[in-house]
């Protein structure tokens, strides 16, 4: 599987290592919020508001350089507004990845 990294905060901050703190601040703080909202939805089986929120974690998957998961994510999103919980175990991985990198940093 493929791994989290900080490429892309670090291409956008440049040399600020304020702002680059600032992004990875954002990113500790709504994530969590994010997931938690997700799963919520999900279980309520509110799927086409899951996949809103599914919307709103590509950007943390994205930030986090996971291009693969990215894909997943879109798929996951795709699935749920038609109804369909297919690779919802995939992208639980991918959150569960996301969750272990940005808890690390």
């Amino acid at each position: 599987m493929e791994q989290a990294n900080l490429k892309y905060i670090n291409e956008l901050s440049g040399n600020d290592e304020g702002f680059k703190q600032k992004m990875i601040s954002i990113v500790k703080l709504e994530l969590p919020q994010e997931i938690e909202s997700y799963r919520t939805l999900f279980e309520a089986r509110n799927f086409k508001a899951a996949a809103e929120m599914v919307h709103k974690l590509k950007h943390k998957i994205s930030v986090l350089g996971l291009e693969k998961s990215y894909y997943i994510a879109e798929k996951f999103e795709d699935n749920l507004k038609q109804g369909s919980t297919e690779l919802k175990t995939e992208f639980e991985n991918v959150l569960h990845l996301m969750q272990k990198f940005v808890g690390d940093l």
